[in-house]
């Protein structure tokens, strides 16, 4: 029996990360379903939605370790020793993150303190809600005639942290054809949308989409100069992905297209009438 650093000899038990996707449980892996229906003891963020949730055993222990931009968060230190406890405990731990634990979930802190403890730890990724957002609106990150890459980007730092350099990174995306997705930037969005401005065309289109993958997903798509402006107006908030590039395009293409479908749809209904 391995002997944890700092801790005696006991009978352990194992720490499975599982990204738990934007919320569809449709979106889940397999890998993601079989560590959640192993599990004992979970420890769920706020952002994993409830149909997820109870696919959970009935005896496992559900544990909340909401944290969420602008609400009351649990301390990171105290959810890294809970896991680390219910191991210890012998326990089948999951820790059940939004989107991809290793996507702005803290995977990596969490990880790296549980095998600095002598814990295996085991990641199960999931669909990041960039992604899933822009595949619901009918729109890729990439495409070869409108991006060669995609940038993920959180929209705020920690206190004390260095600024982003908005600026920097637009003229980058402009100049390599980038789209950018940009993750927890909603308290931010004017100070994103001025320093994007600095280096990309005011015509940009800007897709904000939010609770991406569930039935009440929202979105909206705007130039980046009124971006701002449509937020407010159709009083978009968290969570929400804020999706920078030329491929938006595609999203009003697929608007259009499924437009026109229901237009047939109904013609043909009214002509079998």
């Amino acid at each position: 029996m391995p002997i944890l650093h700092g801790y005696p000899s006991a009978p352990m038990g194992r720490c499975t990360l599982v990204g738990a996707g934007p919320g569809d449980p449709d979106l889940l892996t397999l890998k993601a379903l079989k560590a959640i229906q192993a599990a004992t003891v979970l420890l769920v963020d706020d952002l994993v939605s409830d149909a997820i949730v109870a696919l959970a055993p009935p005896t496992a222990r559900l544990i909340a370790v909401g944290k969420r931009g602008g609400c009351q968060s649990t301390p990171q230190a105290f959810i890294e020793k809970l896991i680390l406890t219910s191991v210890l405990e012998g326990e089948n731990v999951v820790r059940l993150k939004g989107g991809d634990p290793f996507i702005f979930g803290r995977g990596g802190e969490e990880a790296e303190h549980l095998r600095a403890a002598g814990v295996q730890v085991d990641i199960v990724n999931g669909i990041t809600a960039g992604l899933a957002g822009m595949t619901q609106i009918g729109a890729p990150l990439t495409h070869r005639d409108h991006a060669h890459g995609v940038l993920f980007i959180t929209g705020h730092t920690r206190p004390g942290a260095a600024p982003i350099a908005w600026q920097q990174l637009a003229a980058t995306a402009h100049a390599a054809r980038l789209t950018l997705v940009i993750y927890m930037g909603m308290k931010g969005v004017a100070d994103i949308a001025q320093g994007l401005l600095q280096g990309l065309p005011s015509d940009t289109p800007v897709a904000v989409i939010q609770n991406a993958s569930l039935p009440h997903q929202r979105h909206a798509i705007a130039r980046l100069a009124e971006l701002v402006q449509v937020v407010a107006q159709e009083r978009l908030g968290s969570p929400s992905v804020l999706v920078v590039g030329e491929v938006v395009r595609c999203a009003q293409s697929f608007a259009q297209w499924m437009d026109s479908a229901d237009l047939d749809a109904a013609r043909h209904q009214a002509r079998a009438a």
